[in-house]
C-alpha cells in the first residue's frame, strides 16, 4: 500500500474508531437533551445555555489554552514506546491545570454577583454561579488527563474516557431532572463535570507514566513554552466564547429567554451532533500535523487528505439531516422546537465549508504562527458577532442560520488566501471537482425541502441520499481500494 493510501486509511480508521464512540455519546446527549426539553422546556434550556456560556468563558479565559498547546508539546517530545520521554512534560501539564483550575474557580466565586447581573440582569443566580464554580476546576483537571492520551495518540483509552464519563453523567442526571425539574440544573451541571473527571483520571493512570518531582518554580519556568502557545489559543477560544456569550445575551434582551433556548437547541444540533465529526477527526489530525509542521509540502498533503475525507464524510450526513430534520427535532426535543428547523437547515449547509476551513485552521496552530493566528481570531470573531446580530435583528432565528452559512463561506475563503500566501498551501484540481459536486448535492437537497408535495419531496430526497452515499463510496474506494482493505481485515481476523 502506498504512503498516500496509508494516510487516507489512517484518517478513516481513526474517524471510524471515534465515530463509533461519539455516536454512542450522541445518543447519550440526545437522551439528556430530550429530558431537558420535556422536563424544563425552552426557558430551562435557556438558563442552562447561559450558565454554561458564562462558565465556558471563565474556563476558556483561565485554562491558558493548555488543553491544546499541551497536545503539541507532548506529541513532539514523545519517542515511540518510551513513556519516560514525556514523563516530565506530562507532570508539568498536570500541575499547570491544577493551578489554572483553582484560579478559575476562585475567579468565578469572586465575580459571581457580577456574572449573574451580566447574564440574567439581576443577582438571583449569584449563588448558582458559586456552586457551579467547582466545575471549572473539574473541567481543567479532566482536560489535563485527556490531553496526555491525545498527545500520545492513545485513541482507544481516550474514546473510553469520553464515553464512560458521558454515560455516568446521564445515569445520574435522569433521576435528578425527573424529581426536581428546573431545580436540578445546578447539581446536574456539577455531576456531569465530575463524572468526566473521574473517568479521565482512571484511563490516564492506566498509561503508568512515572510522576516526576517538580516544584512550583520549575513548573512555571519549564511550562513557559506550553503557556506561551496556550495564551494565544486562550485568546482565540475566549474570543469565540465571548462572541457566543454576547450573542446569547443580545437574543435574551431582544427576544427573551425562550429564544435563547431555541438558539442553543439549534446550534447544539449543528455543533454537538453534526459538528462532532470535526472533534472526532481533530483528535488524531492535530498531533499528526504538529509532528510535520516544519515541512510545508507534508503539511499541504496532510491538509488536503484531511479536507478530502472531511467533505466526503460530511456530505451524506448533511443530506440525511436535511431529509429527516423534522423527525430529528421532534425526537431530540419536542414539537414546540419546530421553530428552529429553518435555522438549522441553513446552518447545516455551512458545515460543508467549515469542513475545509477547519482543516486549514489547524495549520496556524501547528506552526505556532502567533501573529497571524491572533489576527484571524479577532477578525473572524468580529465578523461572526456582526453577522449574527444582523441576522437575528432582521430575520430572527432563521437569520442566525443564514449568518452561520455566510460566516463559514467567508472563513473558508479567508483561510484559503492566508494559507496560500504564507505556507504555499493549495488544493489540487481533483479536490475542487469533488468539492463542487458535494456542494451541488447538498444545495439541491436543501432546495427540495420547498416542494409542497411530501411524496414527491421525500422521494427525491431519498434518491439524493442514495446518490450521495454512492458518490462518497466511489471516491473513498478510489483513494484506498476498500476491497483490499476489507480482505486484509478478514484475513487478519481468520488468522
Amino acid at each position: 500500500m502506498t504512503d498516500q493510501k496509508s494516510s487516507y486509511l489512517q484518517i478513516l480508521k481513526t474517524t471510524s474508531l471515534f465515530g463509533g464512540v461519539q455516536f454512542l455519546n450522541i445518543i447519550i446527549s440526545i437522551i439528556r437533551t430530550k429530558l431537558i426539553a420535556v422536563f424544563i422546556g425552552p426557558a430551562g434550556m435557556g438558563i442552562i445555555a447561559l450558565l454554561n456560556s458564562a462558565i465556558n468563558t471563565i474556563n476558556g479565559a483561565t485554562s491558558l489554552g493548555i488543553e491544546t498547546s499541551a497536545v503539541k508539546h507532548i506529541s513532539g517530545d514523545y519517542k515511540e514506546n518510551d513513556l519516560k520521554s514525556v514523563s516530565r512534560i506530562v507532570t508539568i501539564v498536570r500541575k499547570l491545570v491544577l493551578i489554572t483550575g483553582i484560579f478559575g474557580t476562585l475567579l468565578t466565586v469572586v465575580f459571581s454577583s457580577w456574572l449573574s447581573t451580566l447574564t440574567f440582569g439581576n443577582t438571583h443566580y449569584a449563588t448558582a454561579f458559586i456552586f457551579i464554580s467547582i466545575t471549572v476546576l473539574f473541567r481543567q483537571l479532566s482536560s489535563g488527563q485527556l490531553v496526555v492520551l491525545q498527545g500520545l495518540r492513545k485513541m482507544r483509552l481516550l474514546a473510553k474516557a469520553n464515553f464512560y464519563g458521558n454515560l455516568l453523567g446521564l445515569l445520574v442526571s435522569i433521576p435528578l431532572y425527573y424529581c426536581y425539574r428546573i431545580d436540578a440544573i445546578i447539581p446536574t451541571i456539577i455531576v456531569v463535570s465530575l463524572s468526566a473527571l473521574v473517568f479521565s483520571f482512571y484511563f490516564s493512570n492506566q498509561l503508568g507514566i512515572q510522576k516526576e518531582v517538580i516544584n512550583t518554580r520549575q513548573v512555571i519556568s519549564e511550562g513557559k513554552s506550553v503557556v506561551r502557545l496556550g495564551i494565544l489559543l486562550t485568546i482565540s477560544g475566549l474570543l469565540t466564547l465571548v462572541t457566543t456569550y454576547l450573542i446569547q445575551i443580545y437574543i435574551e434582551k431582544t427576544g427573551g429567554l425562550e429564544e435563547v433556548g431555541f438558539y442553543n437547541a439549534g446550534f447544539t444540533l449543528l455543533n454537538s451532533y453534526v459538528g462532532i465529526i470535526f472533534t472526532v477527526m481533530s483528535t488524531d489530525y492535530f498531533p499528526r500535523l504538529s509532528a510535520i509542521s516544519e515541512d510545508n509540502e507534508k503539511v499541504r498533503e496532510s491538509v488536503m487528505q484531511q479536507s478530502y475525507i472531511s467533505i466526503l464524510i460530511i456530505t451524506p450526513i448533511i443530506i440525511l439531516f436535511l431529509t429527516f430534520v423534522p423527525l430529528i427535532v421532534k425526537v431530540i426535543y419536542t414539537e414546540s422546537f419546530n421553530l428552529i428547523i429553518p435555522m438549522v437547515c441553513f446552518g447545516i449547509i455551512g458545515m460543508l465549508f467549515r469542513a475545509v476551513s477547519w482543516s486549514m485552521g489547524f495549520v496556524l496552530i501547528a506552526k505556532g504562527d502567533s501573529k497571524m493566528f491572533l489576527r484571524t481570531a479577532i477578525g473572524f470573531n468580529v465578523i461572526s458577532l456582526l453577522l449574527n446580530i444582523l441576522g437575528y435583528t432582521y430575520y430572527g432565528l432563521e437569520g442566525l442560520g443564514f449568518s452561520f452559512l455566510i460566516y463559514y463561506i467567508i472563513h473558508f475563503v479567508g483561510l484559503k488566501i492566508i494559507s496560500k500566501k504564507r505556507y504555499g498551501l493549495y488544493f489540487e484540481k481533483d479536490f475542487y471537482l469533488t468539492y463542487l459536486v458535494c456542494i451541488f448535492l447538498c444545495g439541491i437537497t436543501f432546495l427540495l425541502r420547498y416542494i409542497p408535495n411530501p411524496i414527491v419531496k421525500y422521494s427525491l430526497m431519498f434518491i439524493m441520499i442514495l446518490v450521495s452515499v454512492s458518490y462518497v463510496l466511489f471516491h473513498i474506494n478510489k483513494k484506498m481500494e476498500l476491497k483490499s482493505v476489507f480482505n486484509a481485515l478478514i484475513k487478519k481476523k481468520n488468522g
